[in-house]
């Protein structure tokens, strides 16, 4: 993928359309994302949800392989 590449990730549920944009660099934090939006009850996202869209995003990384949940750096990496 091109660096200036954009990742799509798209969802249906009822009248709810959710639509997440992320670029390779912002993996981790968009799998952050979808289990905070999990996590919220005030939304139709489930944790079903979550984890189909959390495989095409491990699916879709650049080497082609899957990634490795352990593997992925969290925020407080970032900052180091």
């Amino acid at each position: 993928m091109n660096d200036d590449d954009i990742n799509v990730l798209a969802l249906v549920k009822g009248r709810e359309r959710y639509i997440f944009l992320y670029d390779d660099s912002q993996r981790a934090e968009t799998l952050r994302v979808l289990g905070r939006f999990a996590s919220r009850p005030d939304l139709s996202f489930s944790w079903y949800d979550a984890a189909v869209l959390s495989r095409k995003v491990r699916q879709s990384s650049p080497t082609g392989k899957l990634l490795d949940r352990i593997s992925l750096p969290q925020q407080s990496d970032l900052d180091e």
